[in-house]
């Protein structure tokens, strides 16, 4: 799943994909890298200027549907807690509505229900959207995250959303400091064994930099080592900034886990 933030403020990017023109470029490169999906969000998830709903969807909608006309085969997801948006950005044709902050609205639910979209249902320790945690603590942090999801998810079925098309996403730093979302890590397959596909978006976050000590450009390579270790235990959808890197690291777990032959063996053959 490739990011490509409609927003000025992004913390990663810093707003390079904020244009339309830059957006389509980026859709058209991690494409041709291997991307499945593409995550269109209008909002910044961190704190930041305050985005109302009209914008969002001017920076979303529009946009999904010209990606939708240009990369008919593309899965196209959306970044948004809100309903109306959900709403707006399912008519231009996305497929995916990723609620990136875990049920705020109850009404994005019944919009995926209802336009036959799907769901990703995202931990966030009940934090309001767009707030960072503070000394947040629980008694076991995976089972909170267990229960919260898989919740959602079965209301989100229950409302109409196909089964098949609903994830769990543990939402790494999200309500989260930096010692929980590596016990998360190290516990995914907890929940893969709930039956419910897991979605992981750990790219360039801040656990990774607080782990290695450092800043948002340089943490590419863990990133990836934590990439491996999510893909091991049968995490499924990867959200990511560097998806041709990203590619290749879970084609090699693939083939590691007997789940794909190698592209070519010839060693010792000929």
């Amino acid at each position: 799943m490739a990011i490509v933030n409609r927003t000025p403020d992004s913390f990663y990017d810093r707003g390079a994909t904020f244009a339309r023109e830059e957006a389509m470029r980026r859709v058209d490169q991690v494409a041709a890298e291997g991307a499945d999906i593409v995550d269109i969000g209008g909002v910044k998830a961190g704190p930041g200027a305050e985005v109302d709903v009209h914008e969002e969807i001017d920076r979303t909608a529009a946009f999904v549907a010209e990606v939708r006309e240009r990369h008919p085969g593309l899965l196209i997801s959306v970044d948004t807690w809100r309903h109306e948006v959900g709403l707006e950005v399912c008519r231009a044709g996305a497929d995916l509505l990723n609620d990136s902050w875990g049920g705020a609205d109850p009404l994005l639910a019944e919009v995926a229900a209802g336009a036959g979209a799907g769901l990703v249902c995202t931990h966030t320790g009940g934090l309001v959207p767009r707030t960072r945690p503070h000394r947040v603590e629980y008694d076991d942090v995976v089972a909170d995250v267990i229960r919260r999801t898989t919740a959602l998810a079965e209301r989100a079925v229950a409302l109409g959303v196909p089964r098949e098309s609903v994830l769990i996403d543990p939402a790494h730093d999200f309500g989260k400091n930096t010692w929980q979302s590596l016990e998360v890590t190290r516990r995914t397959g907890e929940l893969v064994a709930t039956g419910w596909p897991v979605l992981v978006s750990l790219s360039n976050k801040d656990f990774i930099g607080e782990s290695l000590g450092l800043p948002v450009d340089q943490r590419l390579n863990g990133t990836l080592a934590a990439t491996a270790l999510c893909a091991w235990h049968g995490a499924q959808v990867f959200r990511a900034h560097n998806v041709a890197e990203t590619r290749q690291v879970l084609d090699m777990i693939a083939v590691l886990r007997n789940l794909r032959p190698p592209e070519r063996v010839v060693r010792g053959l000929a």
